[in-house]
This record gives structure tokens, C-alpha cells and sequence, in this order.
């Protein structure tokens, strides 16, 4: 029967059906070993969209097929950057911040060695501190990149003071502040971290260390716009310590070059008036 059959030139249906079968597996495998053999270009096709989408302002697209990307191809080269990329424009862009937060922390959590892990942990210690208010979270953040990374230092150490200044925490931000000075002596910013320490005496009523901490502002960096901060603000100490010409006097000498003349006038003014109620007690 087979022989005729196969005289005949006709197949049975069980061996078209083989044949069929046969076909579609080799159809299957192939496309699967090129889908394999090209992930990484689709990946990287499907991040140079998502980065179109966001170079146009199309923000909430590129999110989508960034996070796409993510769940496809959780442990591409591409991932990273799909995160961090995720992260600042729902930083950035869609002012998500609790969401831009997650992301960060998630890209540390798979990728801790990853060249951008540094960039990533600053972004989460300023998030905490200028977007969610966390000082305390941004505290920890900043001082462990400061344990393991000396690179802008001295920015970091300013940060954790200004954190501990925020929290009212005043004696700690001096603290802060002056391991600044030690540390890092050759830092652009010692003026206005002089001017911070003399600041944190005043909120704290040590009237004679603000003092000195103001005039060392004015006479180490003349020329810096913190010495006109530090010689109004010492003049304000002066009148707390009752010493009413001399901070007049230091007022007057703020005329036409400190930024708000307004305010100093109506500061001048106000001690003159005590001045004068003195002198008619007398």
C-alpha cells in the first residue's frame, strides 16, 4: 500500500502533519535565536526611542518605555541607564519625587557596582533634602558617600551641616561647619561657612563668639558679598549687646554697597530711635 501510495506521489496526512510540525519547530528555534542574538540591539533600539521621546517632551512616554524596558530586559547593559534615566524624569519632569526616589534606590539595589551608583546616591541625598525634606535621611546619604568618596568634599561636608542647621540642631551644624574649615582649607566656600558658624552662635545667644565669628568674615574676605552679610549681621549682634552706637555705625558704613538699602535704612532707623529715646531718659 505504502509503495502505491508513494508510486502515486501522494503523502499520507501523518507524515504531512511530521513535515508541518518539523517546519514550524525549525521556524520556532530560529526566530528564537535571533530574537537571542539580537536582544541587546532591540534593547538598545527600544532605549534610543525612549530617549527621543524625552529629548521632544514627551515625558510620560518615555517613562513608560523605560520602565518597558526595564521589566523586558532586567539585566542588560541598558538597564541602568533605563533606571536612571526613569529617575530624572520623574524628578525632573513629573515632579513624582517619592517614585524617582524608589527608582534610585532600585538601581543601587541591582546594580551596586555600577559606574553610576556615585551620581545616584548624591541624587537620592539631595532628594531627601530640597525635595521631600527629609534632613535626617539626607544626613545618612550624604556622610556615607562622604565615608567612601572625597571627591567635592567639601560640598558634601556643607551639605551635612546645612542639613543639622534645618533640624534647629545649631551646635551640630557648627560642628559640622568647622570640620569643613579643617578638612578642606582650600575650599571656595570657608567665607560663607564662617558666616554660617557665626549665625549658629547668634540663634544661640552667645553674642560675643557671633561677634568674633562676624569679624573674622569682614576681615579675612573683604572683597566676598558674605563680609557685607557678616557686618550687618554684627551689626545686629551689637545692638543686642546694647552697644547701639556702634552698630549704628557699622550701618552707616553699609550705605551704597550692601544689595538691600531698604532694609538697612529701616534697621538704621529703628536703632536710632532707641538711640534717641535713650538720650531723652537721660
Amino acid at each position: 500500500m505504502r509503495e502505491e501510495l508513494s508510486r502515486q506521489g501522494k503523502v499520507p496526512n501523518y507524515r504531512r502533519w511530521l513535515i508541518a510540525g518539523t517546519v514550524l519547530v525549525l521556524l520556532i528555534v530560529g526566530g528564537l535565536l535571533w530574537y537571542q542574538a539580537n536582544q541587546h540591539k532591540i534593547a538598545e533600539k527600544r532605549l534610543q526611542t525612549a530617549l527621543e521621546y524625552k529629548a521632544s517632551g514627551r515625558y510620560a512616554e518615555a517613562f513608560d518605555a523605560l520602565q518597558s524596558l526595564y521589566k523586558d530586559y532586567p539585566q542588560f547593559a541598558t538597564t541602568p541607564k533605563a533606571l536612571i534615566e526613569s529617575g530624572e524624569i520623574l524628578e525632573l519632569y513629573l515632579g513624582r519625587y517619592d517614585d524617582a526616589l524608589l527608582t534610585y534606590l532600585l538601581l543601587l539595589r541591582d546594580f551596586p557596582d555600577h559606574l553610576f551608583v556615585s551620581d545616584v546616591e548624591r541624587r537620592i541625598a539631595d532628594l531627601y533634602k530640597y525635595r521631600l525634606e527629609n534632613c535626617s535621611q539626607a544626613i545618612a546619604v550624604y556622610q556615607r558617600i562622604l565615608d567612601h568618596n572625597e571627591d567635592d568634599g567639601d560640598r558634601l561636608q556643607y551639605e551635612v551641616a546645612d542639613c543639622y542647621f534645618q533640624l534647629n540642631n545649631f551646635e551640630q551644624a557648627r560642628i559640622e561647619f568647622e570640620s569643613l574649615q579643617k578638612k578642606y582649607p582650600q575650599s571656595d566656600q570657608l567665607a560663607e561657612v564662617q558666616f554660617r558658624i557665626a549665625v549658629t552662635y547668634a540663634l544661640e545667644g552667645q553674642l560675643p563668639e557671633a561677634e568674633a565669628s562676624y569679624r573674622m568674615v569682614a576681615q579675612s574676605w573683604p572683597e566676598h558679598p558674605y563680609a557685607l552679610e557678616a557686618r550687618f549681621g554684627l551689626a545686629a549682634v551689637l545692638e543686642e549687646q546694647e552697644r547701639l552706637l556702634e552698630a549704628r555705625d557699622e550701618l552707616l558704613s553699609l550705605q551704597g554697597v550692601y544689595h538691600n538699602q531698604g532694609t538697612l535704612e529701616q534697621k538704621r532707623e529703628q536703632i536710632q530711635a532707641r538711640i534717641d529715646k535713650k538720650k531723652k531718659a537721660i
